[in-house]
């Protein structure tokens, strides 16, 4: 991997800490006439590339580190299993006028559909509810396992992957959220799911971390 390329605001950032460090991120945000949390992406970014190291209570230092290797060695260390929140499932003989208030009521862009053993069948997501929802169909006599994406077209992914391997495949799918499976002998057990917003709460983390 090259070396990252840096913004302006960035190589601002760098010069601040290399002349004042050790520093927080607050006194950095002052000095730039910017908020904390406007700050938050650079300084991940550059945390994870390796320019910048950071303590707590102390203050970010400028570490001098330019290789691309560092960001390779930050992001991979980064699991499914740590970022992971609660997948909403239902059953396949739900109802799409059901499945559609499940949806809202969790707040959710996807349900994963399971079987009488508890084991993954099926993925909806709001455009296949969108589109089944469009016509003069009675939406409570229809079954969601109907309209359903069905294995094996489903993409998903288990705890011990890295986050960047999940990031891609929802990149490479088009789609908004990932299950997260335990294979068993019968079947694949839904225990978490990872969306979009996951990986990028991910990825801020590093910053958010080392609140100064």
């Amino acid at each position: 991997m090259s070396d990252i390329e840096l913004n302006k605001r960035q190589e601002e950032i760098l010069e601040i800490v290399k002349n004042n460090g050790p520093i927080t991120g607050e006194q950095i945000a002052e000095r730039l006439s910017l908020t904390r949390a406007t700050l938050r992406p650079d300084l991940a970014i550059l945390t994870m590339a390796g320019f910048l190291d950071a303590r707590p209570r102390v203050g970010y230092f400028y570490s001098g580190k330019k290789t691309g290797q560092a960001v390779v060695e930050s992001m991979t260390n980064m699991k499914v299993k740590d970022f992971q929140s609660i997948p909403i499932v239902v059953a396949e003989d739900m109802s799409v006028y059901d499945a559609i208030c499940q949806m809202f009521l969790e707040d959710v862009g996807t349900l994963f559909v399971v079987d009488k053993n508890a084991y993954l069948t099926g993925v909806l997501s709001r455009k296949d509810l969108l589109r089944t929802s469009i016509g003069s169909q009675d939406l409570n006599h229809i079954p969601v396992h109907i309209i359903m994406t069905r294995m094996p077209n489903i993409a998903f992914c288990f705890k011990s992957d890295g986050l960047i391997q999940a990031a891609n495949k929802l990149i490479e799918r088009q789609i908004d959220a990932l299950p997260v499976v335990v294979e068993h002998p019968d079947g694949y057990e839904v225990v978490g799911r990872m969306t979009k917003t996951n990986i990028t709460r991910a990825f801020l983390s590093l910053a958010e971390n080392h609140d100064l």
